[in-house]
């Protein structure tokens, strides 16, 4: 057996909107894919080509070019049992298998970034939208083509971000 650990420095970006934490899930929901996680695993699953696959999430993604994997509600497990009106956390898995396999195919541990996490919670001064680069992540990977994929990724979930944040 062999354990290896590897430091990683990474890069939050957090975009806070003025808008109430239902108004920016619901942006989430217009702007991401949400299937029926079930169905599109055993799909994915059925596809014996590489373009059958390709269909399979074209369909699941939504006019930014994600989908949703899940969502946890956070606020709910930690204010449980509480009364009153109570701050919104929710956790947003989203992303699309096409960009996670590119990664992949160059540094398997980019499997562990994709798809992405992004966490939506209501504080005093707005609702903010936090986001791990996942080019933080792979940079000790030392693989420009991975690296590259990353960076895409990146500039797309944040501009999702920062069109979700804006007021129009």
């Amino acid at each position: 057996m062999t354990t290896t650990t590897k430091q990683i420095n990474v890069e939050r970006v957090t975009v806070t909107s003025r808008k109430s934490s239902q108004d920016v899930l619901s942006k989430f929901d217009a702007a991401v894919g949400r299937p029926d996680i079930e169905e599109f695993w055993k799909r994915m699953t059925a596809a014996k080509t590489t373009s059958e696959m390709e269909k399979v999430v074209q369909s699941a993604l939504g006019p930014s070019g994600f989908m949703e994997f899940a969502r946890f509600d956070h606020g709910g497990v930690v204010h449980k049992g509480e009364t009153g009106d109570h701050p919104k956390i929710f956790r947003l898995v989203i992303g699309n298998p096409l960009v996670m396999r590119e990664m992949v195919k160059h540094v398997p541990d980019a499997g562990s970034y994709a798809p992405v996490t992004i966490l939506v919670d209501e504080r005093s001064d707005g609702v903010h939208m936090s986001y791990d680069r996942v080019a933080s992540f792979l940079a000790p990977y030392e693989n420009a083509e991975a690296l590259k994929v990353a960076k895409d990724l990146d500039v797309k979930v944040e501009a999702l971000l920062s069109a979700i944040a804006s007021v129009t």
